[in-house]
């Protein structure tokens, strides 16, 4: 898998060294010189010292080739902008860091799925354990060869209810996230565009959920 991250914040710096021991192709695009001559020294992957957001650049990281792209810079607008630019150069998979809650509206509006939001996150977090509720981290349950799916609903499933899609063995939905809301798999719901729907299933399974779910990922 060939990423291309934009921004060397702590978020950026992180997640480049983990799909570097993972023995993914990594592009770290990183505009402040000192920090990214640094990070060229010290990681063992292409850090390109220049600003993300520009379309020579992207390209001069041959953006078309990519896998996905993650845009982690400290600018929300800079962040959707680089998505919009990843889209229209086809990128499969894009994730964006938003700060910003507004900013968040527009991105999903822009039809962006795959959102960060740490401050959201850490303080939700915070929230739980003031109210004396022990949440569970998803990252601590994720053990072994088990995995948790997010999958935006696709032609071929929407119109469906959760009961009707044939899941393989050792697979199972948790819910669907609809807008503002999350329904449990119980109440079997007919799916709609954009729905987000949760499921759990084996790392060996993966190819074949995608496939039941009409995901394309050649």
């Amino acid at each position: 898998m060939r990423v291309i991250i934009v921004g060397a914040g702590s978020l950026g710096i992180h997640l480049t060294r983990n799909l570097i021991d993972q023995g993914r192709e990594v592009i770290l695009i990183e505009k402040d010189e000192a920090i990214a001559k640094e990070l060229a020294e010290t990681l063992d992957c292409t850090v390109i010292n220049a600003e993300g957001t520009r379309p020579d650049i992207l390209e001069k990281a041959d953006i078309a080739n990519a896998d996905a792209v993650v845009a982690c810079t400290p600018n929300d607008q800079n962040n959707i902008l680089i998505g919009l630019i990843a889209r229209d150069a086809k990128v499969e998979k894009l994730i964006l860091k938003i700060e910003d809650k507004q900013f968040m509206d527009i991105a999903s509006k822009l039809g962006f799925y795959h959102m960060i939001n740490p401050a959201s996150i850490s303080s939700s977090y915070i929230s739980d354990v003031l109210r004396g509720i022990n949440a569970i981290e998803l990252s601590n349950m994720v053990r072994y060869d088990v995995r948790f799916i997010s999958v935006i609903a696709t032609e071929k499933i929407i119109d469906m209810r959760l009961s009707e899609i044939p899941l393989p063995e050792n697979s199972a939905f948790i819910g669907v996230y609809r807008k503002n809301d999350f329904i449990l798999a119980e109440k079997d719901p007919k799916l709609s565009e954009k729905d987000e729907l949760i499921l759990v299933t084996r790392a060996d399974m993966i190819s074949s959920v995608n496939e039941v779910l009409g995901r394309n990922l050649d």
